[in-house]
């Protein structure tokens, strides 16, 4: 598959997601609010591509001068993609532990709390979706059926940008923040030597429990519409 239909694909599954969170009535979540806002937001590198492509020039800079200011700040760097994780579910096997940063880092991409780059945010920062501010509690308060939602996003797009990788976002846009990397993306060599980075898995599964297959039937037809239209 094309870097083009990937890009065309991943922007059609944003959309839906949109149109899923309009569907959750009055949510916390809105303009200023960033109590959810770190540096541990994870990606694939698909949707680092769409980030980059979105900007100019001297916004791309501006982003990854912000993102090396903070080189010397703990990240959160996963060591399981979602869709690895789904297949020890699927095999009976106890999901595993990964090495959680909660330092409460604030995103260098804000200003005055606001994203600076919030039409382009990858689906990490779309699906969380929460009831109250997330300050409240200390965390986002979300029921299991939008959990459900998230999961099978989060697998979606990780299928489709294979052989790409996954990681942390900092991780992410600096390593395609380099032409030689991004070019060699784009032609179907992943940045996998960049640090941080690991490989994207296709899907074993739909994350799905029983009591949720029904209800999610119309927004996976929705979703499968643009991947075959």
């Amino acid at each position: 598959m094309t870097i083009a239909r990937r890009l065309a694909l991943l922007e059609h599954l944003y959309a839906v997601y949109d149109r899923f969170c309009l569907s959750l009535g009055d949510l916390a979540c809105r303009k200023s609010c960033a109590d959810c806002c770190s540096r541990n937001v994870t990606m694939t590198t698909l949707e680092g591509l769409h980030l980059l492509r979105g900007l100019d020039k001297e916004a791309q800079d501006k982003c990854l001068a912000a993102l090396a200011g903070t080189d010397d700040q703990p990240i959160f760097r996963p060591r399981w993609t979602t869709n690895q994780i789904a297949a020890r579910c699927r095999d009976g096997l106890d999901p595993p532990e990964d090495d959680a940063i909660h330092d409460g880092s604030r995103c260098p991409l804000l200003a005055d709390d606001v994203c600076t780059l919030y039409p382009l945010r990858p689906f990490g920062c779309r699906c969380m979706v929460s009831r109250q501010a997330c300050g409240v509690k200390g965390y986002a308060d979300v029921d299991d059926w939008v959990l459900t939602v998230n999961t099978v996003f989060l697998q979606t797009i990780e299928h489709i940008d294979r052989p790409g990788c996954f990681g942390n976002m900092q991780d992410v846009l600096q390593a395609l923040g380099r032409e030689d990397r991004r070019t060699a993306y784009r032609e179907g060599r992943p940045p996998s030597d960049a640090p941080g980075l690991i490989p994207n898995r296709p899907a074993p599964a739909l994350m799905v429990p029983p009591e949720h297959q029904a209800r999610i039937r119309p927004i996976w037809e929705e979703m499968q519409r643009g991947m075959t239209g």
